[in-house]
């Protein structure tokens, strides 16, 4: 065993004779080249930091600058108050160094002065978000206003390509609403779902928490408001996601497809080596800065915060509250293969393993016909059950020993690998096989996927892929990115050969993977079988269908001058109240990456216009002109709200912010327990694909992800994930319980794909209307 080796790499003993020393060379030359890349490692991070630290200057500038202000001194002209040559006496050695010395000194001071002056500057001209209220479509104006930011935007940003980093200390802190304004836009968002009794009602308690105990709360947020960097990330990550103890999988994590049009190869250790392959140069992507930040219509920058956790990170379960552990540095991956566990090195010689070399490791552990260990199959059960439990047996089972050590090594590793003895299959003439894809990739067996690593990545036997991923440490967006990222390496840079392996020939031998070795006594595999039954219990009670929608997609959509987004929102208000003939609060994320450390707000779909459009759409006797104008109205609303969450005018964050502060005050609101208790009966989200724009879908139309899914927040409701994959394709993917008598995720596909055609039919009806009419004329 590798462990053991490296036990006895150095030893020292003193006998009879005298005292001897015994070393391995190979292993000691190990541990220096590891301790060689470490330092390295550090100091290019340091680097970077420097290099992100003064955008958007350069580090050239500072040269230039004291280059500039020593040439003027030495020529004879005195530098703005002769700072040079007032500092200069203050500095030991001979009148040149001591000058050259000042000159060094007020370059430093005039450069750094400048640097924060600018970012200042833009940190100020990125607080404005008036652009993303006016249109962007052709033919429309903008105003003179927004034309000036524009161009001062452009002449700060334009000096020299930004690193991953470099905007994160010009984003503005996330705005802190006025209670006032969030409760007239609670009350406005509640309207449509109470009737006129509960609305006096609520309007009543929104009044006395406003004029009371609100003041107070909100002033400890002002407080934090101006302390913190973002006053809802840290309580949000801490409260809605570690503090809870109901399981992660199903409840939280959620997954991603495959680009189910293509299929690069049915080999699986080929594929396995391919996409660990491309994670792995993305690492190093982020590591060095070089993946350049997203910049909304190419000038606004998005925080990059959340890229940091990618790898390297785990969530660790404890009593009371988990905790998200990042680790600077991993040189191995984890693979888990019919029930065994197997650490896989990824770097020989400080070079990352090329896929010919990973392919030979991954081929390796499907070979090994190794029996597991007792209780190893169903080990990483404990990560998909309560949390309590898992947090009790690792204090109990995996605190010393080999346990410990195993463990170890699978949350110290840059990521998850699971080879998987069962076919991934997408037929579009068989769409359950797609359903049971998504499940795989949702809950798998409940004991194959180790859910609190910050993502899994999935291989089928027939060489398709998908992840797992944990959701605390990062928003959905972040681990899309990475997905665009391997889908696009695939077409662009990679091939296979004709029988589907990868390229090239190794260059070496690589390292062997070993197993991870465990001594699971006859208590602890009891614990596990607990969280098993658990873990099967709840992904047993999950219904999953990924609706495949072809008819037409965003292509349609924009002839028509419609919000992708808030056409299919619509959609989403008329089937669902198709399916349970209501109403019912609807939960869309959207995102606050405009400021810094920003994750997401809630924009709430189901309004006083969209409900008025349903109703329409309901009544046999409304007109098209009717439909349509109620259309536009509610599509409109839709795409403020949208835009008013994503510049920090939401309401649920805020909400759950002075709903902490009362806790902490041992206060009690009333409103605020009414308010978090709502439940979300829809909850919505669209897969961000394409904003970083990797991919040319011109070259490569079939290079397309299906999205992917999570799990049912409400016992009865559904979950409806969406990407809107092309011009002529969506995807939808909707979970609920089985044992709901209220839902059916089939029967609200039906409902959806119903919706959108009877959403187009209204727009060719108005079309053939506005023909006739000016055909009359």
């Amino acid at each position: 065993m590798a462990e053991a080796h490296a036990a006895v790499a150095f030893s020292f003993s003193i006998t009879h004779e005298g005292w001897d020393v015994n070393f391995d060379r190979e292993v000691l030359h190990l541990v220096w080249a590891s301790g060689i890349r470490s330092w390295k490692k550090r100091f290019f991070r340091f680097l970077n930091n420097l290099r992100s630290g003064v955008y958007p200057a350069s580090l050239q500038s500072l040269w230039l600058t004291i280059a500039v202000v020593t040439a003027i001194h030495f020529a004879g002209y005195k530098v703005p108050y002769d700072l040079v040559g007032k500092t200069a006496p203050y500095l030991s050695g001979s009148w040149i160094l001591a000058h050259l010395a000042g000159s060094f000194v007020v370059g430093l001071v005039l450069w750094m002065v400048v640097i924060y002056a600018i970012r200042y500057t833009l940190k100020l001209l990125l607080i404005y978000k008036g652009w993303m209220y006016e249109s962007r479509e052709k033919g429309s104006t903008v105003s003179r206003g927004t034309r000036i930011w524009t161009w001062l935007v452009k002449l700060l940003l334009g000096w020299h390509k930004p690193m991953l980093y470099s905007f994160q200390g010009s984003l503005p802190r996330l705005p802190l609403p006025s209670v006032k304004d969030t409760m007239a836009r609670y009350l406005r968002s509640v309207r449509p779902l109470l009737d006129d009794e509960n609305y006096t009602r609520m309007e009543a308690l929104a009044n006395e928490f406003q004029n009371g105990i609100s003041v107070k709360l909100q002033r400890y947020l002002i407080l934090k408001s101006w302390w913190a960097t973002n006053y809802v990330s840290d309580w949000w990550e801490e409260y809605v996601y570690l503090r809870g103890r109901s399981p992660i999988m199903v409840n939280s994590n959620f997954y991603a497809i495959d680009a189910i049009l293509m299929h690069p190869t049915t080999v699986q250790a080929a594929r396995a080596a391919s996409v660990i392959y491309s994670c792995l140069q993305y690492r190093r992507l982020i590591e060095r800065q070089e993946l350049e930040p997203i910049l909304i219509q190419g000038l606004v920058p998005l925080c990059s915060w959340q890229y940091e956790r990618v790898f390297n990170t785990t969530r660790v379960p404890g009593r009371e509250t988990d905790k998200i552990v990042h680790y600077q540095d991993s040189k191995h991956v984890v693979v888990y293969h019919k029930g065994r566990y197997f650490k896989v090195l990824i770097y020989h010689k400080n070079r990352i393993l090329q896929p010919c070399e990973i392919q030979v490791q991954m081929q390796q552990i499907l070979d090994d016909k190794s029996e597991p260990s007792d209780g190893e199959v169903k080990l990483a059960a404990l990560t998909a059950g309560e949390r309590t439990a898992w947090a009790n047996a690792r204090e109990t089972y995996f605190a010393k020993g080999v346990n410990k050590a195993s463990l170890d090594l699978i949350e110290r590793a840059a990521f998850v690998v699971v080879l998987d003895d069962i076919p991934y299959i997408y037929d579009p003439d068989d769409p359950e096989k797609l359903d049971q894809y998504g499940r795989i990739l949702l809950h798998g067996k409940g004991y194959d996927r180790w859910f609190d690593k910050s993502f899994t990545l999935c291989i089928g036997s027939n060489g398709r892929t998908g992840f797992n991923a944990e959701h605390s440490w990062a928003d959905a967006a972040v681990m899309s990115h990475l997905w665009e990222y391997v889908m696009a390496e695939e077409i662009v840079d990679r091939e296979f050969t004709k029988d589907g392996h990868t390229k090239g020939a190794p260059e070496f031998t690589p390292p062997p993977p070993t197993r991870l070795q465990w001594d699971l006594d006859v208590n602890c595999i009891s614990a596990i079988q607990q969280s098993y039954q658990v873990a099967q219990t709840l992904l047993n009670d999950v219904e999953l269908r990924i609706y495949v929608h072809d008819a037409y997609g965003k292509g349609f959509m924009k002839t028509n001058s419609m919000s992708p987004d808030a056409y299919i929102q619509l959609a989403l208000q008329l089937a669902y109240h198709r399916d349970s003939n209501k109403f019912n609060l609807t939960y869309e994320a959207s995102m606050t990456r405009l400021f810094r450390e920003g994750r997401t707000e809630t924009v709430r779909p189901c309004t006083i216009e969209s409900t008025a459009w349903v109703k329409a759409m309901e009544d046999k006797e409304a007109t098209v002109d009717h439909k349509y104008k109620l259309l536009l109205a509610a599509a409109k609303q839709h795409q403020k709200a949208y835009q008013d969450a994503m510049c920090g005018k939401g309401i649920d964050r805020h909400l759950f912010c002075l709903y902490v502060v009362s806790k902490y005050l041992e206060v009690d609101s009333p409103f605020l327990k009414e308010v978090l208790s709502e439940p979300w009966k829809l909850s919505t989200s669209q897969t961000p694909h394409g904003q970083t724009s990797l991919i040319d879908l011109k070259k490569h139309p079939n290079c397309i992800s299906a999205g992917g899914g999570f799990g049912p927040v409400a016992d009865d409701g559904y979950g409806v994930s969406y990407i809107i994959a092309g011009e002529n394709l969506l995807f939808f993917h909707i979970s609920c319980k089985r044992t709901s008598p209220e839902t059916n995720a089939a029967r609200f596909a039906n409902r959806i794909e119903k919706a959108l055609a009877d959403l187009k039919l209204l727009f060719l009806e108005r079309k053939k209307l506005q023909a006739q009419k000016n055909g009359a004329m």
